[in-house]
C-alpha cells in the first residue's frame, strides 16, 4: 500500500544536476529487477534533500529522460549510434535489461539495413564501363538508377538488383544469371540476347523492352509486366508464369516449354 511506502507517489530525482519528476509506479513496474525499482521498493533507505525533497543520483542526466520514457512507454528512442552507446551505459548502470535488449535490437536492424545499401554508385559504374569485359558478379546494386546507360555485355550474374532502374538502358547480351531483380524497372530497355536463366524477376516492369532471343529459362516471372515487349525468339522454359499487363507483346517464334500462363489483365 502507498501509505506504507517511505515515499509519496511523486518522486523527485536529481540526476547529476538535472531534475526530473516521476512516480513510484514508473520506476518500479516495467523493470522490477532494475536498480531504480530496488531503490524505490521500500526495501532500502534512500536519502532525500531535506529542503526540496530530491533524491540525488550521481550520474550524467543527459539521457535520463529517455530512461523515464522507456519506463513509461517501453519505446526505444531514435538516436545516433554514439548516443545509443551513451544510453546503453546508463541502461547497464541502472540494470534496465529490457532497455539494453531494445537498444541492441535497434542497432542490429540498423547494421542489417546498412548492409543492404548498394555497394556502388551510378558514378562508380560509369567509371567501370570504360573498361572491357566488365563484371559485377554478386555485387549489391539495390535501388540504383542505371537508366540510359550502355551496359551491353556486362556480367551481373548473382548480383542483387532489387528495385534497380534500368529504363532505356542498353543491356544487349548482358548476363543476369541467378540475379535477384525483384521489382526492377526495365521499361523500354534493350535486352536482346540477355541471359536471365534462374533470375528472380518477380514484379519487374519489362514493358516495351526488347527481349529478342533473350534466355529466360527457369526465371521467376510472377507479376511481371510485358506490355508492348518484344519476346521474339525468346526462350521461356519456365513452370509458372503469372504475367500482368500482357497487352500487345510480341512472341513470334518464342519458345514456350512447360509454360503455365495466367492472363490476369
Amino acid at each position: 500500500m502507498m501509505k506504507d511506502h517511505p515515499f509519496s507517489s511523486l518522486i523527485r530525482l536529481n540526476i547529476g544536476g538535472k531534475k526530473f519528476c516521476t512516480t513510484i509506479d514508473t520506476l518500479t513496474q516495467r523493470e522490477p529487477d532494475s536498480m531504480l525499482a530496488a531503490m524505490f521498493s521500500g526495501r532500502h533507505t534512500v536519502s532525500e534533500d531535506p529542503d526540496k525533497g530530491y533524491v540525488f543520483i550521481d550520474r550524467d542526466g543527459k539521457h535520463f529522460r529517455h530512461i523515464l520514457n522507456w519506463l513509461r512507454d517501453g519505446v526505444v528512442p531514435t538516436l545516433t549510434d554514439a548516443e545509443y552507446s551513451e544510453l546503453m551505459r546508463e541502461a547497464v548502470y541502472y540494470q534496465l535489461l529490457g532497455l539494453v535488449e531494445g537498444i541492441n535490437s535497434v542497432l542490429t536492424r540498423r547494421r542489417e539495413g546498412d548492409e543492404l545499401e548498394a555497394e556502388l554508385t551510378r558514378a562508380d559504374i560509369i567509371k567501370c564501363l570504360q573498361y572491357q569485359k566488365v563484371k559485377f558478379r554478386g555485387v549489391n546494386f539495390s535501388g540504383l538508377d542505371l537508366s540510359k546507360l550502355d551496359l551491353s555485355y556486362v556480367d551481373f550474374s548473382y548480383a542483387s538488383l532489387k528495385n534497380v532502374f534500368f529504363s532505356r538502358a542498353n543491356l544487349q547480351c548482358a548476363k543476369f544469371r541467378d540475379v535477384d531483380a525483384e521489382g526492377s524497372i526495365f521499361h523500354n530497355a534493350t535486352l536482346r540476347e540477355c541471359e536471365f536463366a534462374g533470375a528472380n524477376l518477380r514484379g519487374a516492369l519489362l514493358a516495351g523492352a526488347n527481349l529478342k532471343s533473350a534466355n529466360l529459362q527457369d526465371a521467376c516471372l510472377v507479376d511481371c509486366s510485358f506490355c508492348g515487349a518484344d519476346l521474339s525468339s525468346a526462350h521461356l522454359q519456365v513452370q509458372h508464369l503469372l504475367i500482368f499487363e500482357v497487352t500487345e507483346f510480341h512472341i513470334c517464334t518464342c519458345f514456350l516449354f512447360t509454360l503455365l500462363i495466367d492472363h490476369t489483365n
